[in-house]
């Protein structure tokens, strides 16, 4: 597969440039911090997904591309390296996991296109997510840090005010400083279920 990657950085171009593109397919995932954020939901949700049902919406391609010597084709080898990439440190050093987020020339984060990557994988498999989108379920707390970064399809805040809140206290600001402990906590909360379902 690594004879056949493009490198990441060429990646973010491909994805930039097919995102603009007039007459291909959009990708989901618009930029790199959107597609390591849903290959981050890839490895630690609650179910194994075949690859084309990921890859493919998220970088816009048919399953056929899978079969081919193409651009295309490195274009998705390159993204499941970077998936293996991140289970390879969630399961060996989960502490060393560093999200992928965008940073502005002054050193601001912006965690939001990550979110949305993450968000994004969530929707292919709303249902099996469900567990952890109750509001009124502790386990809903562990998506917070992510969820409050992100916006439905009508541009609204995904997490309604009351819940982008901790007492008096907005969580935004900060709360993607919780983020890799959330990807590591949401691993070990679905692998069960996750192995589970494999057996």
């Amino acid at each position: 597969m690594a004879d056949y990657a493009m490198s990441f950085e060429r990646l973010g171009q491909w994805i930039s440039k097919r995102a603009r593109s007039p007459t291909l397919r959009h990708p989901r995932a618009t930029s790199l911090s959107m597609l390591d954020g849903a290959v981050a939901a890839v490895v630690a949700g609650p179910v194994s997904m075949a690859s084309e049902e990921w890859v493919c919406p998220l970088l816009g391609v048919d399953p056929d591309a899978f079969n081919h010597d193409t651009e295309e084709f490195s274009a998705i080898a390159a993204t499941l390296m970077r998936h293996n990439a991140i289970g390879e440190t969630l399961s060996t050093r989960p502490e060393s996991f560093e999200p992928l987020f965008v940073r502005s020339p002054d050193g601001e984060v912006d965690p939001r296109p990550w979110c949305m990557g993450f968000y994004a994988v969530m929707k292919l498999r709303l249902l099996v997510w469900s567990r952890l989108l109750s509001p009124n379920g502790t386990e809903h707390l562990m998506l917070r840090p992510i969820l409050v970064h992100c916006i439905d399809d009508a541009g609204r805040p995904l997490l309604p005010p009351a819940r982008r809140t901790l007492g008096t206290q907005p969580i935004v600001q900060n709360a993607w400083r919780d983020i890799p402990a959330t990807v590591e906590a949401l691993r070990q909360f679905w692998m069960p279920i996750r192995f589970k379902r494999g057996a």
